[in-house]
Formats: C-alpha cells, structure tokens, sequence
C-alpha cells in the first residue's frame, strides 16, 4: 500500500512539474491511453484465470449490475440536491 502511495505522490509531482510543458504532454497523453488498456487487458487476463471466478460470473454479474445501477440511481439524487441547494438559489 505504501509502494502504491509514493508512486501516486510522484506521478503527481511529474505532473506538477511538466503542466506548462505542451510538448511533453501531448506525448503523455496516448501513452496514457495505451497504458490504461493494457492495465485492463492484464486484469480480464487475471480474471479468466480465476476458475471459481468465472464459475460464479452470472451472480458476480447481477450484483455488479445491482450496484451499478444504485450508484448511478444515488447519485443522480445527489446531484439534484447539490444543484437545488448550491446553484437554484444564484437563479433566482
């Protein structure tokens, strides 16, 4: 956990350091991209290894879809109560 942190904390100051540098970030940017779908080729990799995983996939898929569609539920409610309290009030 702690390798995690520090590797965030000097991602962060890279970022701080190179934000003015145009060249650089676009350079950064489709490796992002290309990081990000490689970081997520390796996990469905990871779970197609996973027999009992695989095996409960209808289950694990219904929850994930319960949960998804809560959170998409909550905060939706959220953001109207943001907008109400925070925003309406500036309208009138």
């Amino acid at each position: 956990m702690v390798e995690v942190l520090i590797v965030m904390l000097i991602g962060i100051l890279l970022g701080y350091i190179i934000r003015e540098k145009e060249r650089i970030i676009k350079k950064v940017e489709p490796l992002l991209n290309y990081s990000i779908y490689l970081l997520l080729f390796l996990i469905g990799i990871s779970i197609g290894l996973r027999e009992e995983l695989i095996s409960s996939l209808d289950t694990i898929g219904l929850q994930a879809l319960l949960l998804t569609v809560g959170a998409i539920i909550g905060s939706c409610i959220a953001s109207y109560f943001c907008y109400i309290w925070f925003f309406r009030k500036n309208e009138r």
